[in-house]
């Protein structure tokens, strides 16, 4: 009872319904631009612009739930372990298309860097925008980059995954579901899993291999890149 009126938890509860709000306002209109987590991050930003309320506050406020990331993204392998004998037999072209599109993704990031002549903590920052939240940010923390930009990056890469996925699978002509887990999973982390679960369970079950893998291979090649 304490806790419900303890006034500090209220961005808390304001978040949560605003989120529920987002994913109301999917359902009924039927968008791909309708998109929970993004209606919701525009909304919240535009209450604390108008009302003041300090971002360090609600920031603190979301801490009770933060630790939550790390056993959500554990939990992607239970659909891996349910196609697990789907997944042997194309495990080669699934680890090939997965290597391919994190070098790709690092790399790209790079030269963007280079080219716009980014500083170090900035570059630093931005090279994990593929992978988790967690790892994201802990591969950021070793190597002095800005953990909040970090993690803007990170949720504007799958907000704009979950998004544009399915017109562009349209438009490439990807129907395959391993391609399509591939791709999902590789670039856009648990959101883009969260897009693949939708079109189907084999989807969802290689862009959860796909989003673990790619965060591996991303923490190896990190500090290797960070290099050039």
């Amino acid at each position: 009872m304490e806790a419900i009126l303890d006034l500090s938890m209220l961005p808390l509860f304001v978040s949560i319904l605003v989120y529920l709000f987002g994913i109301f306002v999917q359902n009924k209109v039927k968008s791909p631009l309708c998109n929970p987590l993004l209606i919701t991050i525009i909304i919240i930003i535009c209450a604390l612009l108008l009302t003041g309320y300090p971002n360090a506050n609600y920031q603190a406020s979301m801490k009770s739930i933060s630790w939550l990331i790390t056993p959500t993204t554990i939990c992607m392998a239970v659909p891996l372990y349910e196609q697990l004998q789907v997944l042997r037999k194309d495990w080669k072209a699934i680890l090939a298309g997965i290597s391919a599109g994190t070098v790709a993704s690092l790399f790209y990031i790079l030269i963007m860097c280079r080219v716009l002549h980014f500083d170090a903590v900035l570059s630093a920052s931005l090279l994990p925008k593929s992978i988790t939240t967690a790892m994201g940010t802990a591969l950021c923390a070793q190597t002095g980059g800005n953990e909040a930009i970090t993690t803007a990056a990170i949720v504007i890469t799958g907000i704009l995954g979950n998004i544009i996925s399915t017109p562009l699978c349209k438009l490439l002509r990807i129907k395959h579901p391993i391609a399509q887990g591939v791709a999902l999973g590789t670039s856009a982390h648990v959101m883009g899993t969260a897009k693949a679960r939708e079109l189907s369970d084999l989807t969802g079950a290689v862009s959860s291999l796909s989003l673990t893998f790619a965060g591996i291979l991303t923490a190896v090649l990190y500090p290797l890149i960070m290099l050039i």
